[in-house]
């Protein structure tokens, strides 16, 4: 790991002003993610700007009828919320799905929309690979793609996004807001903050430069049956094979987003409230597999039925 120096913000204006202020500064919270990062020479920030006392830890009932959960809110925090556990149960059935009890404790909402793929040529950095090296190639592209997505790929990159809170989010409408570092707030829908690859998959998001995330609002409870579904190789601490957030209602799918499958929370609203036995011709149309991870293809239609089933 190479040296750096380090800070402490206690506003949120405060904290975008500083990484605004240096050149190749982050922001860090639990640091589940970017710790990892950093010790492997894959991340090599100057400076960092701790943001844990910037009193983004609420979840708040808006206005609007929904909820507003600060970016420092701890995964286990939020999966454990009555509201959440009442009214949006897809949420918080896939925080639990994701990672280990340890680092839900660290893990915070903001991180974890933000964190990195899992793609094991992005973590060799001695392997040639676009997301890490612009420009470098894929090693996935004819390399070991067992877990690489099928869905929204380029010829540049193959990965897949691993959150499963983004998931459930993407099925939700959730909203994600930021603060710039000339003080200004906006809003994201979620639909758009994921990026897919395309020719440039090192920018994974569609934040401006230093710009910070504050919080994600959740629209009205969406009425239903709320359904996680991951598929993985181990029973925990293990990411998706594939990931299905479904709320049903009268039988057919409301909503529907999946993970494991695309760089980004994969929604395709065609097949929403279509007919069970067509809903997976929609999601996949256009899908484009490697000999490793066809599999994903009927793994999909099979983990979309289990869904429909657990519902009925």
């Amino acid at each position: 790991m190479k040296s750096f120096t380090y800070e402490r913000a206690n506003t949120a204006a405060e904290a975008v002003a500083a990484v605004a202020a240096m050149p190749g500064a982050k922001f860090i919270a639990g640091g589940t993610n970017l710790l990892d990062l950093m010790k492997l020479g894959i991340e090599a920030p100057v400076h960092l700007v701790d943001i844990n006392r910037l009193g983004l830890d609420a979840i708040e009932p808006t206005e609007a009828g929904g909820l507003r959960i600060g970016a420092m809110v701890r995964n286990t925090d939020l999966a454990a919320d009555a509201r959440v556990r009442r009214d949006y149960a897809v949420l918080s059935r896939a925080l639990l799905a994701g990672a280990s009890g340890q680092l839900r404790n660290k893990a915070t909402t903001g991180g974890n929309l933000l964190q990195r793929t899992r793609c094991a040529y992005f973590y060799n950095t001695d392997m040639p690979c676009n997301k890490r090296s612009p420009g470098s190639g894929c090693a996935a592209v004819g390399g070991l793609s067992h877990n690489h997505a099928v869905m929204g790929v380029s010829d540049a990159c193959i990965a897949t996004h691993p959150s499963d809170m983004a998931v459930a989010l993407r099925a939700l409408d959730a909203t994600v807001e930021v603060i710039s570092a000339k003080g200004s707030m906006r809003m994201i829908p979620i639909a758009d903050f994921h990026r897919l690859p395309g020719d440039t998959p090192h920018l994974e998001t569609n934040l401006q430069a230093n710009e910070m995330v504050t919080a994600v609002i959740l629209p009205r409870p969406v009425g239903g049956t709320h359904i996680y579904r991951k598929v993985r190789e181990r029973a925990s601490y293990a990411f998706a094979n594939i990931a299905v957030a479904m709320i049903v209602r009268e039988g057919k799918a409301a909503r529907l987003a999946l993970g494991g499958v695309a760089h980004k929370p994969w929604r395709v609203e065609a097949a929403e409230d279509a007919p069970a036995e067509g809903i997976a011709d929609i999601v996949l149309a256009g899908a484009r597999p490697t000999a490793d991870n066809a599999y994903k293809l009927d793994l999909t239609r099979r983990t979309i039925a289990a869904c429909l089933g657990d519902a009925s």
